[in-house]
């Protein structure tokens, strides 16, 4: 497995990936569009300094991916920055693998390089497989998002 940092040249085969997380989060979100669902402003991911979005590269494939974004945080915070972690996909051939994990420890480390402490990351509360693989890493709930729809 090879690890490295997405290029404009992978766009495309990451909008597949986008295409991935999309059908994985719509059990959880009966909201989301039925099609044409872009999720990710790729270009200005790769393009950004405050952002590293990570490949996992298995025989010239895109096997997982996901970024870290360096954000400021509000000033009620101990901390004046935090990394916000995205775009966490692994192919349905290659879980099982750790690759989740990898890439995850990979972005903390390189936010860690710039003096980043603290990291949020959102989740469905029903998607108990994603919640149980960031706990393992020392995630813990800290807030819930509530949502009301009234047709």
């Amino acid at each position: 497995m090879k690890f490295r940092e997405a290029t404009l040249d992978d766009v495309s085969a990451l909008r597949q990936l986008e295409q991935g997380v999309v059908e994985a989060e719509r059990p959880f979100n009966d909201s989301i569009k039925p099609e044409g669902v872009i999720y990710y402003d790729l270009e200005g991911l790769i393009d950004s300094d405050n952002v590293c979005l990570l490949l996992a590269e298995l025989d010239g494939e895109i096997a997982a991916c996901g970024y870290v974004r360096i954000d400021e945080s509000r000033p009620v915070f101990t901390h004046t920055r935090h990394g916000y972690l995205g775009f966490m996909y692994v192919s349905p051939a290659q879980r099982g693998q750790g690759l989740n994990g990898e890439i995850m420890e990979r972005l903390i480390a390189w936010s860690g390089e710039r003096s980043v402490t603290d990291f949020y990351l959102d989740v469905y509360s029903e998607n108990a497989g994603a919640i149980r693989a960031y706990e393992k890493l020392g995630f813990v709930t800290h807030k819930v998002e509530m949502k009301l729809h009234r047709p």
